[in-house]
């Protein structure tokens, strides 16, 4: 993941507290930022957190396919933890629709001018039909999900951990949706339009 300017590092540093605070267990949504700083770890039996952020319409690594949904100037910060073969990730956004539900999704290729050019959602266990929508496969424990509903100020926090960790197939970008993802079969793992996205080297 790429170094990030100063106000971005300070806001991915309090995303990284809060990926901390997660250890191994799912955390619901919140609509409240994490606030204290921290810095970035790693060491030999903790693989450590790492995070990359960006401010749309100023930053190549992020693309808003919806300006409305996405305005430019909002900022987003995804960061990865992982601690004894599990894998917690978390999404810090600012800017964005006030009290507003969100989809959003690891996706398997960086973003690109449009929506689609993400791919499909990053699967540990690839699903061997296309499009996936069967919750056998497009379920939060085999992709990573982070829907969020923001606060008064556009601004939200959602983080999850998956009980596996990334090989050589690794995801490349989180994928902000229009809508909260639908969980029921034939329309597992859908929520709406790309709204925007961020290229993310898990």
């Amino acid at each position: 993941m790429r170094s990030l300017s100063p106000p971005l590092l300070v806001f991915a540093g309090a995303l990284l507290a809060a990926g901390l605070a997660a250890g191994c267990a799912t955390q619901a949504p919140s609509s409240q930022p994490s606030q204290p700083p921290t810095h970035q770890h790693s060491s030999a039996t903790n693989p450590g957190q790492t995070a990359v952020g960006a401010t749309f319409g100023t930053d190549d690594a992020a693309s808003n396919y919806d300006k409305t949904l996405v305005p430019n100037g909002a900022k987003m910060v995804v960061a990865e933890y992982i601690y004894d073969g599990s894998t917690t990730v978390t999404l810090n956004v600012r800017g964005l629709v006030p009290n507003r539900a969100y989809g959003a999704h690891a996706h398997a290729m960086p973003c690109g001018p449009k929506g689609d050019d993400a791919g499909p959602h990053f699967q540990h266990e690839t699903d061997p039909v296309k499009p996936s929508v069967d919750p056998n496969y497009a379920n939060p424990r085999n992709e990573i999900w982070l829907d969020f509903t923001t606060d008064a100020q556009g601004n939200a926090t959602a983080a999850t951990t998956v009980p596996w960790v990334f090989s050589n197939a690794r995801a490349a970008s989180v994928v902000i949706h229009a809508d909260s993802t639908q969980t029921g079969p034939g329309k597992a793992g859908t929520a709406g339009a790309r709204a925007g996205c961020l290229s993310v080297g898990f």
